[in-house]
């Protein structure tokens, strides 16, 4: 028998399942190399003495079979495999070390196990996790909390305790992904994003209003500036205002790394958006290296090599590179073109091109039905909005303003298409241009450099849409800043169980593996016995063919029973 593990991906405006892993029963080989996996990347912590013995030897009882019943389910699998990250990183022992204990009930390491754990399973607010989502798992098993300990004033101090220690578990991190999966940091994406607030958010400094990637130009927003590995694997981040540009940003993210990290020989891969001159002068002054997508503009130095057909290298189906020289010989300078691109870029220059139509016919119209004289300084101010706001065409038209007797606005709009730019938009569509101070790799190696930027968008998406880091509803500036640190250690248990997946020939949909999981589930069996008392069991449900063989490529063993906690066990005596 086989089983399929599917994704529910969307395509357009249409949902389709795509298959992740095709999967059967393993062999004894095949067991053996799972289980090697999973001893290599949790060091063999995967146990707790949570866990009852599945060898003890049982008792006996006269229990009354018609009075059977069971109580408590709880999600058990999803939050065990994300109970299994946190100590296949250490991050239990580490928080266990550096944050300070008191003498509170519940260590402050563990709280913060529970807020990440959940964040990554079932991502939620605070509030709601404290209220009523820790209730639903068996996390109170896993890491021996009980249920009416945790409260909504404890989980929002284990932000607070948990924040200052960002630095130090940013740098444990990077040494123990690195043990674990061999991820180098050679070569480093950076990219930034923001997340906007609900509400006022008054007395948050850096809650600023700016460019917003969410559309949500009407919230207060902090951006988050990302530094990730080639593979996606976080690498740390800092937070901004809302109103800081991308560009501001460069010099004082690649000084904090190397602060934090050491000065190395790594390269340095960004969007368009960070290309000032600036900066490139200054990362070349430190013999940074650098790969960068160059500002649109550049590209018109290269037009007689675009209009040039030698030396296009085909380096993947539909994608061409060519290298030129730069200028200054300082750097060099790669000429992509995408077929894909080339479609896309078209669609948007066609729809932005009859929204632009569109809006001038009508005050062209609107110019000619007036019954009176209309403001000449106003017309020329509308048109500078419609060019604004259609500003990927706003080179199409030479427009002008002129005065006429034939209708009663005493105005006429005249329109002249450029050809000069209806011939550049045809050459430049799908083409894109890169800048390194790179000298000794090929240009195929730039480009697949530069492509790997997708792994920091997809950084981002993952955090907004899977690990929902948006909105924020904090009123305090270090919340805020703890919220997205809990966010940003989920999404490392997140690229960790990823790698894992990879590796065990699970895909890498770490949603959909943690979804099936959930599925498991641990109950409370009440056995009521002849002698009067009830006898309280906790035990998993066994998993079905198809979570059985996710376990199994994930070389995991789930317990049978689950140790009763003492206050439990006491109260059924």
């Amino acid at each position: 028998m086989y089983w399929l593990l599917v994704q529910s991906v969307r395509e357009g405006g249409r949902v389709r399942q795509r298959v992740v892993a095709t999967l059967g029963a393993l062999d004894a080989r095949g067991r053996a190399r799972a289980k090697a996996l999973a001893a290599h990347l949790t060091g063999r912590r995967a146990e707790a003495s949570w866990f009852e013995p599945q060898d003890e030897e049982a008792d006996t009882a006269r229990v009354r079979i018609g009075k059977v019943r069971m109580e408590r389910a709880r999600q058990f699998g999803n939050v065990y495999l994300g109970w299994v990250l946190w100590r296949s990183l250490q991050l239990d022992e580490l928080l266990d070390s550096i944050v300070d204990g008191g003498r509170e009930e519940i260590s402050w390491s563990t709280l913060a196990a529970i807020l990440v754990i959940c964040r990554l399973c079932e991502p939620s607010s605070e509030w709601y996790l404290a209220e009523q989502l820790f209730r639903r798992t068996a996390l109170d098993n896993l890491l021996g909390v009980p249920e009416e300990k945790i409260n909504e004033n404890r989980i929002y101090r284990a932000l607070d305790h948990l924040l200052p220690h960002k630095d130090a578990i940013e740098k444990h991190l990077k040494n123990r992904l690195g043990e674990m999966f061999g991820i180098t940091y050679d070569l480093l994406l950076y990219d930034v994003t923001s997340t906007y607030f609900e509400g006022l958010a008054g007395d948050i400094p850096s809650a600023q209003r700016g460019y917003s990637r969410d559309h949500r130009p009407d919230c207060k927003q902090v951006c988050i500036a990302l530094v990730v590995t080639k593979e996606g694997i976080p690498l740390s981040y800092e937070v901004f205002d809302g109103n800081r540009t991308d560009v501001t940003t460069v010099e004082e993210i690649v000084e904090t790394m190397e602060e934090k990290f050491g000065l190395a020989d790594r390269v340095w891969v960004m969007d368009r958006g960070m290309a000032s001159e600036d900066n490139l002068e200054w990362l070349r002054e430190g013999d940074r290296k650098y790969v960068i997508g160059a500002v649109k503009s550049e590209m018109r130095k290269f037009e007689a090599d675009l209009l040039d057909k030698k030396d296009w290298k085909t380096i993947r189906e539909g994608v061409e590179v060519k290298q030129c020289e730069g200028p200054d010989g300082k750097e060099t300078f790669i000429l992509c073109r995408s077929t894909k691109r080339k479609n896309k870029d078209h669609a948007i220059v066609e729809r932005f091109s009859k929204k632009l139509d569109k809006r001038l016919q009508s005050l062209q119209n609107r110019l000619a039905r007036a019954k009176r004289k209309i403001d000449r300084a106003g017309v020329e101010r509308q048109i500078g909005r419609i060019l604004e706001q259609c500003s990927r065409v706003s080179g199409k038209y030479i427009i002008s303003v002129n005065e006429t007797n034939e209708c009663a606005s005493g105005l006429q709009l005249v329109l002249k298409e450029r050809v000069e730019w209806a011939e550049w938009v045809s050459l430049s569509e799908g083409c894109y241009l890169l800048r390194s101070n790179i000298t000794n790799w090929s240009e195929e190696d730039l480009w697949k450099s530069y492509i790997q930027l997708t792994q920091a968008e997809s950084a981002f998406r993952i955090q907004k849409s899977e690990l929902s880091i948006r909105p924020i509803w904090h009123h305090r500036e270090d919340r805020v800043h703890a919220h997205i640190f809990v966010c940003f250690l989920a999404y490392v248990l997140w690229k960790a169980l990823e790698q894992w997946q990879q590796r065990a020939g699970l895909g890498n949909s770490p949603r959909t593996l943690l979804d099936e999981l959930s599925q498991i589930q641990s109950a409370d069996v009440i056995l009521p016995t002849v002698e009067g008392p009830e006898l309280k069991i906790r035990c998993v449900v066994k998993p079905d063919g198809s979570k059985q063989a996710l376990l199994d490529r994930l070389g995991l063993e789930i317990p049978k029973r689950l140790k009763m906690p003492k206050a439990v066990i006491e109260s059924t005596l």
